[in-house]
């Protein structure tokens, strides 16, 4: 028997048989590797954020919402969005008065984008949402402890409390909030009321 048959030499016409399949096994174990290591890279905690950014990316604007502050019905909020708001702007959104320190709760899954106290909207939070939608909880009291940019929200979960903060500072204590796509302000009304 020569040296290069049957042991996995190559001979005048390249690798053996054997040899090929091996290198294809080598292949097939790292590729099955590397899609493991990715799939559990995906579902790992680290990449929850980006994981649900990409799951809300794709999800279609939810058709109905909770209201978004405790014991208050879609049926006792005025339909305001669109109203003159002095000379130069309409409102944006729909204003839901509760007492004073009332739990106010996300209407939607999302992401926190933003926990500020500045311009109109005073003490504020702005949740991404599905589609691509901004949620937009204004005039707040407080905001829940421990809130911050990056948390991932659910319907239900506490961002803070209904207040007079910003340019409703002395008006009756109320959450005002809107919600905005790719083409603008959107009125929430609708959807507050689709909400079993």
């Amino acid at each position: 028997m020569t040296a290069s048959a049957g042991y996995g030499h190559a001979g005048p016409r390249g690798p053996t048989r054997a040899r090929r399949l091996a290198r294809i096994a080598w292949r097939l174990l790292l590729l099955a590797t590397v899609a493991f290591v990715a799939l559990w890279a995906w579902r790992h905690s680290v990449l929850e954020r980006p994981r649900l950014l990409w799951e809300l990316s794709r999800m279609p604007a939810p058709q109905a919402q909770p209201v978004p502050v405790d014991g208050v019905r879609a049926s006792q909020i005025a339909a305001t969005f669109g109203a003159p708001r002095g000379s130069d702007r309409r409102h944006e959104g729909v204003d839901i008065f509760a007492p004073r320190g009332t739990a106010v709760r996300s209407t939607t899954r999302g992401v926190v984008v933003a926990v500020r106290d500045r311009g109109l909207g005073g003490r504020q939070v702005w949740v991404l949402g599905p589609a691509g939608e901004r949620h937009y909880y204004a005039h707040l009291e407080a905001w829940s402890p421990g809130l911050a940019v990056g948390d991932v929200v659910q319907p239900g979960t506490p961002l803070g409390t209904v207040g007079d903060s910003g340019n409703a500072r002395g008006t009756p204590p109320h959450l005002h909030y809107g919600i905005y796509g790719a083409d603008g302000a959107l009125d929430p009304l609708p959807r507050l009321r689709a909400a079993p």
